[in-house]
């Protein structure tokens, strides 16, 4: 049975995030709210988890996940960004932006974009995945709260918990998200090219 955490949206509990985060390291995959939209999450390198996590999407290996981090220091650590592509990504973060970069030997090769060495990377811009990922003080591997069956994100924490209870061993109420996915944006080559369209203004990025 899922645990269910309702939070503050702009002032989060601190005792229920370092519990999120015990759940994260313990090899749970949780439901959390973004900047864009509810996403599923797990430990960096739980192998288990994240394949529970991409079975509750339906999706195999070759769909990539992304690293949710708390700022640009910590996505350096995972991803190689030189001065065009800082200079981007900083006009991005945080916000509702996903970013595919040059991996670092940080990232796990799983991980890896089939037949690519890139790997996705966000900052959220939203209270209470930043104190997580605060206590957390490591990325969450992260991918949207879209099922297999449904052609948008789901937004209500009580439907997520009603169709995740058996999946998902914790449920972040913090109310609801946008649900809307991230703008994705491949940096892997200059100048960079928007590859989707979502809740991030690619002009804000000056593409």
């Amino acid at each position: 049975m899922a645990q269910y955490f309702t939070v503050h949206p702009a002032d989060p509990q601190p005792r229920l995030v370092r519990q999120a985060a015990e759940i994260l390291r313990a090899g749970g995959v949780i439901a959390y709210p973004t900047d864009s939209s509810y996403a599923l999450g797990c430990h960096l390198g739980d192998a288990a988890a994240a394949a529970r996590l991409r079975a509750i999407r339906g999706m195999d290996d070759k769909h990539w996940l992304t690293l949710a981090c708390g700022d640009l220091a910590q996505a350096s650590r995972f991803a190689r960004l030189a001065n065009w592509q800082f200079r981007i990504v900083r006009q991005g973060t945080p916000g509702p932006f996903t970013f595919l970069l040059p991996a670092t030997r940080e990232v796990p090769r799983r991980l890896f974009h089939r037949g690519r060495h890139t790997v996705g990377i966000r900052v959220p811009d939203h209270a209470v995945v930043r104190a997580l990922l605060t206590e957390l003080r490591e990325p969450i591997l992260s991918t949207t709260l879209m099922l297999p069956d449904n052609q948008t994100p789901l937004n209500d924490p009580y439907d997520i918990r009603l169709r995740l209870e058996g999946s998902v061993d914790l449920v972040i109420d913090a109310g609801p998200c946008a649900a809307v996915p991230t703008t994705v944006v491949d940096l892997s080559a200059e100048p960079g090219t928007v590859t989707r369209l979502g809740g991030g203004d690619p002009g804000r990025l000056g593409l």
